[in-house]
């Protein structure tokens, strides 16, 4: 059931993700930046000089669909960061390829990757968690992936099935916290609550693609579902703390998790125009990805063997 609850999930983000209007970035909405823009694309992307564009064009850049206005719009971009900083003025934040954040966001699916693996190969199928816990992975991994393409390749596609799949994660996270903390002997609360939360992220992804594309509605949203994941774990952990000594590390992750995610609050120029706070907060997930496998794989191993013992005392 988990499994197919998660395939439903992906045929729906992706039956969701058609192009639409979206806010863009700050630096995007500049005047500086839209002016040059415009006369970029009058002066490049038509007749002879988009001809000329193509020929020079490199083929791995033809291949991931850079167009003459994706070249215009990274030109611009440059030259406002240059003016902004020539006259001591803080710069925006524009839309584009961030290749630290793909490259953070590619180790992070192979780290989830090598830990679905290896819960595969240690944890049996007959673990009550096993479903929900790979179901979990392979979200997981969806997300990832879509994550990479959007920090290679930002168009108003990949931003969104980057944003829907980011919130598919973090609903499934609270899917995961419910499933081990009050499902294992109550599978019809689980079948209600996992219909609810299907129904909350269609009416989430449809508000954004049909009605608005509204980034604080969205940031909140996922916050809220984020913070109740975080407490919820936390307050389980406390209470099994001294029962299992494998929760820690499912606080450490969560807690961790947290701290990170204020790197998101943080607003400052790219070190090295390369490491700004949303790569920094994509690198630091990596080695808790493999923190909180690791969790559910010990997790799933003790549900076992107490299924297992409670068997052989009946």
């Amino acid at each position: 059931m988990a499994a197919r609850a998660a395939l439903l999930l992906l045929l729906l983000l992706m039956a969701a993700a058609a192009p639409g209007p979206a806010q863009g970035s700050q630096g995007d909405r500049e005047p500086l930046y839209r002016e040059c823009l415009s006369r970029c694309e009058r002066q490049n992307c038509s007749g002879a000089a988009l001809r000329h564009f193509r020929a020079r064009q490199p083929l791995y850049m033809g291949l991931t669909g850079w167009t003459c206005r994706d070249e215009c719009q990274y030109e611009c971009m440059w030259l406002t960061v240059r003016l902004y900083q020539q006259g001591g003025h803080r710069v925006p934040q524009f839309h584009g390829k961030e290749p630290a954040s793909a490259l953070a966001s590619l180790l992070n699916g192979l780290a989830s990757l090598v830990m679905l693996l290896r819960y595969r190969a240690a944890v049996p199928r007959a673990a009550p968690t096993y479903p929900t816990c790979t179901a979990f992975a392979w979200v997981s991994l969806n997300a990832w992936f879509w994550s990479t393409v959007f920090h290679t390749r930002d168009t108003a596609l990949t931003e969104k099935l980057d944003y829907f799949c980011a919130s598919a994660v973090i609903l499934h996270s609270v899917y995961l916290c419910c499933v081990r903390t009050l499902g294992l002997q109550r599978p019809a609360l689980i079948s209600i609550f996992r219909a609810f939360l299907l129904l909350f992220l269609a009416g989430h992804i449809s508000y954004l693609s049909l009605v608005r594309f509204d980034y604080g509605y969205n940031l909140v949203a996922n916050a809220a579902a984020g913070m109740l994941t975080v407490a919820w774990w936390l307050r389980w952990c406390l209470r099994q703390g001294r029962r299992l000594p494998h929760v820690w590390k499912c606080a450490a992750a969560v807690l961790l998790l947290q701290a990170l995610a204020l790197l998101e609050l943080l607003d400052f120029p790219p070190l090295g125009w390369v490491l700004d706070a949303h790569a920094l907060w994509h690198i630091g997930t990596i080695p808790l990805n493999v923190l909180f496998y690791s969790f559910l794989m010990d997790d799933s191993l003790y549900l076992l063997k107490a299924n297992s013992d409670l068997f052989k005392v009946d």
